[in-house]
């Protein structure tokens, strides 16, 4: 079994900023891409930033140039610094990673989301 847990989400400011963490646990071989969507309500989820096990990053054209996403290898974690944030940032967020495990295989998986909230 392969789970991810976030953590890092909270209620801020306009212009402030949080960071996300999400660390994967379980009977994994091998983690390839790790990315962070986000769901507001109403709207449909959508990608944020990803990274691979490489280091290749994509942005949203929304949050490039405020948001960096980094990631350690060793500790099979992937991380979401927000900065400047802004109202519309307000969504949940959540932490998926396309991996390999010992039992499941080739597999995509979700976090259980973490709520942020950006007061104007």
């Amino acid at each position: 079994q392969v789970q991810l847990v976030e953590s890092g989400g909270g209620l801020v400011h306009s212009g402030g900023s949080l960071r996300l963490s999400c660390a994967a646990s379980g009977s994994i071989f091998k983690i390839n891409t790790m990315g962070w969507y986000r769901q507001a309500p109403g709207k449909q989820r959508e990608l944020v930033a990803s990274i691979t096990s490489g280091g290749r990053i994509n942005y949203a054209d929304s949050v490039q140039g405020r948001f960096t996403i980094s990631r350690d290898n060793a500790k099979n974690t992937v991380y979401l610094q927000m900065n400047s944030l802004k109202p519309e940032d307000t969504a949940v967020y959540y932490c998926n990673a396309d991996l390999v495990g010992l039992v499941t295989g080739s597999a995509s998986v979700w976090g259980q989301g973490t709520q942020v909230t950006v007061s104007s």
